[in-house]
């Protein structure tokens, strides 16, 4: 195996342990999707899961469950980017009212974000609302600006819908928790039962 495949393999396994989402399990599973063609046998991988403190994810994990309170569903590790992540939010969407919620918005971080935050010590967060309303969805990231605001941290944002909400600094400091869901699925369950 050549030391670029190596240092791509070593990356990947890191980047997926830290980020504190997915179990052992998921992690060789995404290893052998991601390097199909390698044919590597990742079984005899040593992976070992991060033991955070989940300080600031805590804390962010608050200010989610509580922007339900304003009919905000806000999605962890929502997509891969950005695109992706508004696709996810807008099928949300289309559950909660199927089931007879009223949603007025949403907000989300992408698996880039949380790359970016392990490395870069921020965190970006995308707000937008359903109907293609710049007013709304300008109102939207306010509030989410606020709801982040009361859990202590420092936001760096103009205050525009062009730009993500930063939270900065964000020490990206979350474990794994097989009793927890995220994503669209952790995101649907918070929103219903708050």
């Amino acid at each position: 195996m050549d030391q670029d495949l190596v240092d791509e393999i070593d990356y990947l396994i890191e980047v997926l342990t830290k980020s504190g989402f997915f179990s052992v399990d998921e992690i060789l599973e995404i290893l052998e999707d991601q390097f199909i063609e390698e044919e590597i046998d990742f079984s005899n991988y040593d992976i070992s899961l991060s033991d955070f403190s989940n300080d600031d994810f805590s804390k962010l994990e608050n200010a989610f469950k509580n922007l339900s309170k304003e009919k905000i569903v806000a999605i962890h590790n929502c997509g891969f980017d950005i695109e992706e992540g508004v696709s996810d939010a807008f099928e949300l969407e289309v559950h909660l009212r199927n089931n007879k919620f009223e949603v007025e918005g949403f907000c989300f971080y992408t698996f880039d974000d949380v790359e970016e935050s392990i490395w870069e010590n921020r965190l970006k967060i995308t707000f937008g609302d359903f109907e293609n309303d710049e007013d709304k969805a300008l109102e939207i990231g306010k509030t989410v600006a606020e709801y982040l605001k009361n859990e202590g941290f420092t936001i760096v944002w103009d205050e525009t819908v062009n730009n993500q909400i930063e939270i900065n600094p964000f020490n990206w400091d979350k474990s794994y928790d097989s009793e927890k869901e995220y994503e669209i699925e952790g995101a649907y369950e918070v929103f219903t039962t708050n």
